[in-house]
């Protein structure tokens, strides 16, 4: 299903046409010289897109969104809902990679919305706007109220989330726009998240979660009779090391076991360089197969 990019709501200030991009690419992304006081645009996957950010405040994507983007699968088609999507760095991973996946940004903040809608509005992002909406709505709603913000039952293949992580007992940022993306405002936000999900999903949809490895109990429990074939990666600086995130991915209404797959390992050795792996992962090259393969029905 294609749908008309939404340029409406808040914009920012309009970009100067013919802005220069200058830096040297790297894995993940690189910072660009800012074009607006307070944003900069940055290159995803190697220039593959580009995404507009807040330079100084909010949250500005980086690994954890591309890992998170790396978890739809190879195959993927239909639409994927990004849910707290930010300024979009996830779900427009997943698109890049992925040509016949089109995309819903779904995010409450209209900051990091307007944000997104920039970044469609990139010549550089010409090849993706077509195939992407941008809903602005909280995704902690239920029934009645979540079906009138557009989030409707049925609606998507696939569901990817990188819900807040830090709870009451961490340091909060006194950036306000930033601890909105980082701070948990409920003890059920996995609960609220992941009852979204699993009423948006279509039966055999996929949702895919990037989380804190101390968020887990939390995660299973809200996954609850909605999902199974429950997979659990760790991801780790090194070999050796405790994980620093898990992704974890689950099937609608499959009956599959749980399963912990292996460790992905970020840096090779003592030094700073990617493994293999991560860097295919990083850069969109690759996805992060599952052992257990449901596709949704049309």
């Amino acid at each position: 299903m294609t749908r008309e990019p939404d340029h409406g709501g808040s914009p920012l200030p309009a970009i100067p046409a013919g802005t220069e991009h200058r830096g040297e690419p790297r894995a993940s992304g690189v910072t660009l010289e800012p074009v607006l006081t307070g944003y900069t645009i940055d290159a995803f996957l190697n220039g593959g897109f580009f995404l507009v950010q807040p330079s100084d405040a909010g949250h500005r994507a980086g690994m954890d969104a591309l890992l998170l983007a790396a978890t739809v699968p190879d195959n993927a088609q239909g639409t994927l809902a990004d849910l707290g999507a930010g300024a979009g760095a996830a779900g427009l991973a997943a698109i890049t990679r992925l040509p016949a996946l089109n995309v819903v940004l779904i995010e409450r903040a209209p900051e990091m919305a307007a944000c997104a809608r920039q970044s469609l509005a990139l010549q550089e992002n010409a090849h993706l706007s077509g195939r992407t909406q941008i809903l602005e709505a909280d995704v902690a709603l239920h029934g009645n109220q979540r079906r009138a913000a557009g989030l409707l039952d049925y609606a998507y293949d696939y569901v990817i989330m990188n819900p807040p992580f830090n709870t009451g007992r961490d340091r909060k940022t006194p950036d306000p726009l930033k601890a909105q993306a980082h701070a948990m405002e409920t003890d059920d936000l996995f609960e609220r998240w992941l009852r979204t999900a699993g009423a948006i999903l279509k039966p055999g949809g996929q949702v895919s979660i990037i989380a804190r490895p101390e968020s887990l109990s939390d995660i299973l429990a809200a996954l609850g009779k909605r999902f199974g074939g429950v997979e659990i990666t760790p991801v780790c600086p090194r070999l050796g090391d405790d994980a620093i995130r898990i992704l974890v991915t689950a099937i609608k209404g499959s009956r599959a076991r749980m399963s912990l797959r292996g460790q992905i390992l970020i840096h090779d050795g003592s030094g700073n360089g990617f493994t293999t792996r991560m860097s295919d992962l990083n850069n969109g090259r690759r996805g992060l197969s599952r052992r257990v393969k449901t596709r949704p029905s049309k």
